[in-house]
C-alpha cells in the first residue's frame, strides 16, 4: 500500500471509520473514497455493485456497521444480525469481483465465546456458546471473518479480519438509550455534574472487567496491518481464519471504570449500582500477543483517552448533535 493507493472507507463518519480516516490522512494517504449513507446503502447489493464497478479501489477498510451496547442489541436484535450480514456480504463479495488487492473487515471482541479462558486468543473463536444479549451481532460479525477466510482459500484473496476490543474516542455515540457502557458513563456523569446531582446510578453490579482501547490507536492498528505484507503471509492458510486481535492487553472492573470517568469529568457525587440491569459477559481480556509479535502496541493511556473523549461528548453537546 502507497500513499497514492485508491482507499475505500466503508462506514468513514462512525467511530471506527473517522479514527481510520484521521490517521490514514496524518500517514499520507491521499487517494481516499468514501460515500455517507444517503449517497450509498451498502445493505443494497445493486447499489454496491455499481459503486465498486465505478470506482474500482485497491484497498477497502470495512467499518460500516450497525453497533449498539446491551439495551440496543435486546431490543433490536433482527436489524443488528440483518443489517450486519447484509452490509459485509454485498462489500466482501464486490471487493472480490472488482479485484480488491486488500481488505480488512472490523469485528468486535464480542465474537468469542462468552465464557472461554482469559485472555482471549484467536483460537477459541467457535469454541462455546455466545454471550445471548448480543448474540445476533455477534454471528454476523463471525459470518463476516468466515466470508474472508473462505474467499482467501478459493479465490485467493488477501482480505484479513480486526477485532478490536471496546472502543471509545472521537465521533463515538452518547446517547444513553444505545450507547456502549464507557460513552454512557460520560454522558451520564456529564449531566448529572450540570444539574448537580447527589447520585449517578451505573448499570449492573459494577463487578465484571473490560478492557478498552481508543479509536486513533485502533486505526493505526489496522492500517500497521495493511502495511505489512510479508508478516502477514501466516495469516493466510488453510489451517485457521485471518484473525488478529486488537487491544490494549489491560482491563479493569466497571466499577474501577466508573471512578475514573466520575475523576476525569469532575463528577462529585456518589455511584449506586443498579443490580437488576444485566452485567453482560464477566470479562472479555483480549489476548494480543499476535500484533505485539508482529511490532504494534497500543500507546494511549486511558486515562488520557478519557478526557479527549469527554471534550469529544460536550462538543456534540455544543453543537446540539446530542438532544
Amino acid at each position: 500500500m502507497n500513499h497514492s493507493s485508491k482507499i475505500y472507507v466503508a462506514g468513514h463518519r462512525g467511530l471506527v471509520g473517522s479514527a481510520l480516516m484521521r490517521q490514514l490522512q496524518a500517514k499520507g494517504y491521499s487517494n481516499l473514497v468514501t460515500r455517507t449513507h444517503a449517497e450509498l446503502d451498502l445493505t443494497n447489493q445493486a447499489d454496491v455493485r455499481d459503486f465498486f464497478a465505478a470506482e474500482k479501489p485497491e484497498y477497502v477498510l470495512l467499518a460500516a456497521a450497525k453497533v449498539g451496547g446491551i439495551h440496543a442489541n435486546n431490543i433490536y436484535p433482527a436489524e443488528f444480525i440483518q443489517q450486519n450480514l447484509a452490509i459485509q456480504t454485498n462489500v466482501i463479495h464486490e471487493a472480490w469481483r472488482n479485484n480488491v488487492r486488500r481488505l480488512l473487515f472490523l469485528g468486535s471482541s464480542c465474537i468469542y465465546p462468552k465464557d472461554c479462558p482469559q485472555p482471549i486468543k484467536e483460537e477459541y473463536l467457535l469454541t462455546g456458546p455466545l454471550e445471548p444479549t448480543n448474540r445476533p451481532y455477534a454471528l454476523a460479525k463471525i459470518a463476516g471473518i468466515e466470508m474472508c477466510w473462505s474467499y482467501n482459500r478459493q479465490y485467493g484473496t488477501k482480505y484479513i479480519a480486526a477485532m478490536p476490543t471496546n472502543l471509545y474516542g472521537p465521533g463515538d455515540n452518547y446517547d444513553l438509550n444505545n450507547s456502549h457502557v464507557l460513552p454512557a458513563l460520560i454522558r451520564k456523569m456529564h449531566e448529572a455534574k450540570q444539574r448537580g446531582d447527589k447520585e449517578v446510578v451505573v448499570w449492573g453490579t459494577g463487578t465484571p472487567r473490560r478492557e478498552f482501547l481508543y479509536s486513533d490507536d485502533m486505526a493505526e492498528a489496522c492500517i500497521y496491518l495493511l502495511e505489512q505484507d510479508e508478516l502477514l503471509q501466516t495469516l493466510f492458510n488453510d489451517k485457521q481464519p485471518p484473525l488478529v486481535n486488537v487491544g490494549s492487553g489491560e482491563d479493569l472492573t466497571i466499577h474501577e471504570l466508573a471512578e475514573l470517568v466520575k475523576e476525569k469529568v469532575g463528577f462529585a457525587g456518589n455511584l449506586a449500582f443498579d443490580t437488576s440491569k444485566p452485567d453482560g459477559t464477566i470479562r472479555k481480556l483480549m489476548d494480543v500477543s499476535k500484533l505485539s509479535q508482529m511490532g504494534w502496541k497500543a500507546t494511549t493511556l486511558l486515562r488520557d483517552g478519557l478526557l479527549m473523549a469527554y471534550a469529544d461528548c460536550r462538543q456534540q453537546i455544543s453543537t446540539a448533535r446530542l438532544q
